[in-house]
């Protein structure tokens, strides 16, 4: 289902693409200019952009992942859009234009956008954050009620990268780039902690998918309450997962182990 919201000047179009994947289409208003964060389906993405009418002067790649860069080429050559990504990720990102590294601001029209860095899913990955909006786009480093696979980083570094998304303002309304949540939701609930505010989530997240509706975006603040890979600083998590007296950093691996192997 094609979700549209806007945020003060910026229209956000999410499109539900391959599988499970979404890109996000924006548009600043005041400017026209257009983007697109990830790229999975360039057919997909092309025929929504010609139904709005909208062109496409920006494609922002969170990582170098095929199914969030394997339309770029295509929307290149189509619109001419200048291609901004990771500087880490180097050729793996089809047709970048621009590098970007953690604390680089740059324009989507009228608004400035912050890049953040957040390593961990891949060594380049990235999130485009415009604080002024209280809106953000991060990829595959943080799911609603999950984060992303370690591919290519430590437990560290994810770790960091998420308590760089913990420490933005908590009515931030956060996109990422999958729509998880339920099974995401199913292991949370293995955990066995006792938390209200995830018993409540889940029966939100159960009626959403029973309409066929999405569960994306996602709240920061409820995320905090509720993601069991936030809360790996949590004492209460760290009891529930057999962790007490572990790091953050030690019990976030272990939950992460734990989701790796769940099969809920």
């Amino acid at each position: 289902m094609t979700m549209k919201r806007e945020f003060g000047s910026l229209t956000v179009i999410q499109l539900p693409v391959l599988q499970d994947n979404y890109a996000f289409l924006l548009r600043e208003n005041r400017s026209g200019i257009c983007a697109v964060v990830d790229t999975p389906d360039a057919v997909a993405i092309t025929a929504a952009l010609e139904e709005l009418k909208w062109g496409l002067d920006l494609i922002l790649n969170t990582h170098w992942h095929h199914d969030h860069t394997g339309g770029n080429l295509a929307l290149k050559e189509r619109y001419g859009a200048r291609i901004l990504g990771p500087e880490n990720e180097g050729d793996r990102i089809p047709g970048r234009d621009q590098a970007l590294v953690g604390g680089d601001r740059f324009q989507l029209g009228e608004l400035g956008v912050n890049v953040m860095a957040t390593p961990g899913h891949t060594q380049g990955h990235i999130c485009f954050i415009i604080e002024e909006l209280g809106v953000g786009f991060v990829g595959d480093t943080l799911f609603s009620l999950g984060c992303g696979r370690l591919f290519e980083g430590t437990p560290a570094q994810m770790w960091q990268s998420l308590c760089a998304l913990k420490a933005l303002p908590e009515d931030m309304t956060l996109y990422c780039a999958h729509e998880y949540t339920a099974a995401n939701a199913r292991f949370a609930e293995s955990l066995g902690e006792e938390n209200v505010a995830l018993a409540a989530r889940i029966e939100e997240i159960t009626q959403l998918r029973a309409a066929l509706k999405p569960t994306v975006p996602m709240n920061l603040s409820k995320e905090l309450q509720t993601n069991p890979f936030l809360r790996a600083d949590n004492e209460t998590m760290k009891k529930a997962v057999g962790m007490e007296g572990a790091s953050a950093v030690e019990a976030f691996a272990h939950i992460r182990q734990l989701k790796d192997n769940f099969r809920g």
